[in-house]
């Protein structure tokens, strides 16, 4: 049957990914969403839009919509009801094609313990593992505890020892509770020293398989990549062959139809492999795949949906250069990683150098805790991997966004690290390297963008003038004192004193002279100094964001007269950022030791931790429950 009418059960930039390739087959695309995402992109694109009436996991709505529509065909993205063998099963009943594989097949790799007895009767080689506690030391220290259903790094926690186990376990089944309806978890030995590796697959329903090359995800926090890339800098000929064929061996045992993820462990130094999961639906990561292969996973997924066949075989498939892809998310590197809120100010990716951005914001979005941090996926592509990671780095520096916190700075400091472009790229490359997360500029530039913003502010000013509208910016007829202007940027205060001269140049108050070249609504170009700075420039409230060369930063603009805070609670601990609480471990009175849990929040899908920063006892608690906090709201007084 032709899909003529497809309806994406997803949201962000995986609905706008897979309209792009709707579209381009002719396809009209039908987009659901909910209250929060009435004005993001995705919803104009599509060639129709329903509201929701709660979340994307209400399935029977979902349903409704579709069949009111005469929707011919559903694709569910990645998260949310991907990985539903229900929600597969039902597509069908209804008479609609499910762009994905069988719901047997989703059953069987959605629960962990069956995808890996699986593996072990395909001759897939697989970790030791176990089902409770009792087989911790069976097992052996480090272990890693997973949620038996579901994936993205949720419902998993390294436990080091025997003391910290119970509480992992406990912490996990809420997680995996929360996250997939689901609260089992199961142990397994943890390498520390490894690479996570996995490797593409397609099957159509006649029985013809073949896998796309590997990619490798080794570089995560939290048990969520960060960075992807294909080919594997670790991976030769010999080893893509073995990896390969054990992928196709699950694949065959599993009759897999539609694209699907076969993961791996693999020992940075015997380069022995383990089988993890089948991610049985679209990954995150695919764009890499598609940029060395030249093959588009969408249209794949929607042509085997029609009933097509696989028009080429493994001895077809080749890979040229190398792809790298980094997820852009909300949250704070310099933070612990913690997710964060706010609004997107301005968010204009760089045309040169020309990098695939998959993206589901834009100016203007409010970032909410109400779904995964992921704001965007930029995708590289190169003749060499050195190359594809250079590119990367400079699209994201000369990209113009901000207006609240995200690791941006972060992941151009990955790129750019020796040790990443050696390809030494195992899963503590986060933890080991310690990169910052900070626009990577010396004090003395960092200033001189603070002069070009206040210079801006001094062409704005005028522009709103009311009165002598007709005289040149910064001119008078006597000796005036300097113009200030008072920026912070995060704990650093810049006061900025200038006057303008006769001659048209600006004199600050360290003698440093400046020429306003041009002055927009949204740009400046202005010489400090003998440095030329031509900065896009957006500003709204009271934050102005000048991008740099090295990316972008976000200054306040404070008031002239400062007013003091006096709403801070002595010995309060605040919530690092919004979010649910889910556990309140401690009493009014007891005593605690620096690092115990007080408070387990949810936010964006995961749980956090607040934590004694001291020992002390515990004055008050201000919050139960079950209750939604905002950020920095207190939330409990340590004495």
């Amino acid at each position: 049957m032709t899909i003529k009418k497809l309806l994406i059960s997803n949201r962000g930039e995986i609905a706008s990914r897979i309209i792009k390739s709707a579209h381009d087959m002719g396809i009209t695309c039908v987009a659901i969403y909910t209250e929060a995402d009435k004005n993001t992109p995705y919803v104009r694109e599509a060639d129709q839009s329903f509201k929701l009436s709660d979340s994307y996991l209400n399935a029977k709505e979902i349903l409704e919509i579709a069949k009111k529509n005469n929707v011919d065909a559903i694709h569910p993205g990645y998260g949310f009801l991907s990985e539903n063998a229900n929600f597969a099963n039902n597509v069908k009943k209804a008479g609609m094609k499910w762009v994905g594989p069988s719901a047997n097949a989703i059953k069987k790799m959605g629960d962990k313990i069956t995808a890996k007895t699986l593996a072990e009767k395909a001759g897939v080689p697989t970790l030791p593992s176990g089902s409770s506690a009792k087989d911790a030391n069976k097992i052996g220290y480090p272990i890693l505890v997973k949620a038996a259903a579901g994936g993205g790094g949720k419902g998993m926690r390294i436990v080091k020892s025997s003391k910290d186990l119970k509480e992992s376990i406990a912490s996990a089944e809420r997680e995996a509770e929360g996250g997939f309806g689901d609260k089992r978890v199961f142990l397994e030995r943890y390498i520390e020293k490894s690479r996570h590796i996995e490797v593409q697959i397609l099957g159509d329903s006649y029985g013809n398989l073949v896998h796309l090359g590997e990619r490798e995800c080794s570089i995560q926090r939290r048990h969520q990549k960060v960075v992807e890339e294909s080919p594997s800098p670790m991976v030769d000929d010999s080893m893509r062959e073995k990896m390969g064929d054990a992928a196709i061996k699950l694949a065959s045992k599993l009759k897999y139809e539609s694209a699907g993820t076969v993961e791996f462990l693999v020992d940075e130094k015997t380069k022995e492999f383990w089988f993890l999961e089948v991610n049985t639906r679209l990954q995150v990561e695919h764009p890499v795949t598609e940029e060395v292969t030249g093959i588009d996973l969408v249209k794949e997924q929607l042509r085997i949906a029609e009933g097509e066949s696989l028009d080429y075989d493994q001895s077809d498939i080749d890979w040229f250069g190398s792809s790298i892809e980094v997820r852009l998310y909300a949250e704070d590197p310099n933070n612990d990683f913690l997710p964060v809120t706010g609004k997107m100010i301005s968010f204009v990716p760089a045309d040169d150098p020309p990098v695939r951005w998959d993206v589901g914001i834009e100016s203007g979005s409010i970032i909410t805790p109400d779904f995964d941090p992921m704001l965007a996926k930029v995708i590289s592509y190169g003749e060499t991997r050195t190359e594809a990671a250079k590119k990367l780095a400079l699209a994201l520096e000369n990209s113009h966004f901000g207006g609240m916190q995200t690791n941006r700075e972060f992941l151009i400091a990955i790129l750019r690290s020796e040790k990443f472009l050696k390809g030494a790229t195992t899963t503590d490359f986060i933890e080991k390297e310690k990169l910052s997360g900070k626009v990577d500029l010396s004090e003395e530039e960092i200033k001189n963008y603070a002069k070009a913003a206040s210079l801006w502010i001094q062409g704005l000013n005028r522009k709103n003038a009311s009165v002598l509208t007709n005289m040149d910016s910064g001119w008078n007829n006597a000796r005036l004192p300097f113009q200030e202007v008072k920026l912070a940027l995060k704990d650093t205060n810049f006061i900025i004193n200038y006057k303008k001269s006769r001659d048209d140049q600006f004199k600050f108050s360290d003698s440093v002279l400046a020429t306003v070249y041009d002055w927009q609504d949204n740009f400046i170009d202005v010489e400090i100094s003998g440095t030329r700075l031509r900065s896009k420039i957006s500003f709204e409230d009271n934050l102005l964001l000048i991008h740099t060369y090295k990316g972008d930063l976000l200054f306040t603009v404070l008031p002239k007269f400062e007013v003091k805070d006096s709403g801070t609670i002595e010995g309060g601990l605040n919530a690092p950022m919004p979010g649910k609480v889910v556990e309140v471990q401690i009493k009014k009175g007891s005593s605690v030791k620096k690092g115990d849990t007080l408070i387990i929040l949810e936010a964006m899908k995961m749980e956090h931790k607040v934590s004694a920063p001291s020992s002390g006892k515990i004055k008050n608690i201000l919050v139960s429950k079950g209750e939604q906090v905002e950020n920095g709201q207190t939330l409990v007084v340590l004495d």
